[in-house]
């Protein structure tokens, strides 16, 4: 639910230019003020709440989005889009640090199986916001982007019930860290803690510089390249965004079998022949390898946020908020880039340059097989 109305942002980008004839850069203006939202928060709070748990913060997160979106529906000016877009970015920043930090919770010690499935929802609930637009928003106007407050309330009623669970568990941890005096440990020094952890940020880059290409222009690719419709485009968009879900589901498990360096390291060079291919192929072949390419990189994000959660088992807020919150960072100042680009030199042109990211992939080599440390503790 909460990734659906997320989308809803993105997927309205061309009624948005059309209506109020925004540039691309402006467009990227948009999504920048949205990622910085949905992104510098993330880390400020997941520690917040690694230090003062509550209950309520993800009704609260939720609302945010409600305003947001109403605002958005509304909005006459670039100003205020911004501003809206704001208030949908603080609904996710709140959302992801906490949600993460539930899903470890709830996961029975299969972390990256809950993490994957925590994160398939997001991918599914984002690759159905093109088509409520579609079906919403395109044929009639703008403001029946309001609509979907409704969603945003039962979504609230959701998370009530999810609250009253986290609270019990948060009385049941409580009681046990004063019984125990448990302290978990990180399974490198800090040093190498440290380091491992820039090498998944880079990572994190080459991963959403490509992503927010797809996913910020890739409408506008299509209607441009191929001359398909603002509909037909988002039937499009949804095809690579259902891939994405796809990829996400086989990451987090698969990384519990063989190892999460290894599935960081596939998923995302594993992307590359596709990407590159991308921009030479026609418009059947085009919806294919985005299929392929998001199906591929997907299954990453889900292997590098439970490594990095490993290497810092104590601070799973700020982890989480972190790679969240630069994932999210990263692809609102590449769309501001790319957008200024494809007013410069085309929207084709940049695609054709995003297409190398994914081979920074290759410096996956230099992370640390965890999965053996920690065979090797537990003997």
């Amino acid at each position: 639910m909460n990734d659906a109305l997320q989308s809803v942002v993105s997927a309205s980008y061309p009624i948005i230019k059309n209506e109020l004839q925004l540039s691309f850069q402006q467009i990227g203006l948009i999504t920048l003020m949205y990622q910085i939202s949905a992104s510098v928060f993330q880390p400020i709070v997941g520690l917040y709440f690694d230090k003062r748990p509550a209950a309520w913060s993800l009704p609260v997160g939720m609302a945010f989005t409600l305003t947001g979106l109403v605002s958005l529906a509304f909005a006459t000016t670039l100003s205020w889009m911004l501003f809206s877009v704001f208030l949908v970015g603080m609904g996710s920043s709140t959302f992801h640090p906490e949600a993460s930090r539930l899903t470890s919770l709830a996961s029975g010690g299969k972390r990256g199986l809950a993490q994957s499935v925590f994160q398939v929802g997001g991918n599914l609930g984002g690759s159905l916001g093109p088509l409520m637009v579609a079906a919403i928003v395109a044929p009639y106007a703008r403001s029946n982007i309001a609509y979907f407050s409704i969603l945003s309330f039962i979504a609230i009623l959701v998370m009530l019930f999810i609250s009253r669970w986290y609270k019990m568990r948060l009385r049941l941890i409580s009681s046990l860290k004063k019984v125990e005096n448990v302290r978990v440990q990180s399974p490198l020094p800090l040093g190498k803690t440290i380091f491992t952890i820039l090498i998944l940020l880079i990572l994190i880059f080459s991963k959403y510089v490509y992503m927010a290409s797809l996913t910020s222009y890739y409408t506008f690719y299509m209607i441009e390249k191929f001359d398909v419709t603002v509909q037909q485009s988002q039937i499009y968009l949804f095809v690579f965004l259902i891939a994405t879900a796809a990829g996400t589901l086989i990451g987090g498990p698969l990384g519990d079998k063989i190892g999460r360096k290894y599935v960081i390291w596939l998923s995302i060079v594993g992307a590359a022949p596709f990407a590159l291919m991308m921009p030479y192929a026609g418009l059947t072949w085009t919806a294919l390898l985005s299929f392929c390419t998001g199906l591929i990189l997907s299954s990453a994000f889900p292997a590098i946020l439970v490594y990095a959660q490993e290497l810092l088992p104590y601070k799973l807020g700020l982890v989480s908020g972190l790679f969240f919150g630069f994932a999210f960072g990263i692809a609102g100042i590449a769309s501001a880039i790319l957008g200024k680009q494809a007013d410069i030199h085309g929207i084709e042109t940049v695609y054709t340059v995003c297409s190398y990211m994914p081979l920074i992939g290759l410096i996956a080599f230099l992370l640390p097989n965890l999965k053996k440390k920690n065979e090797n503790s537990a003997r």
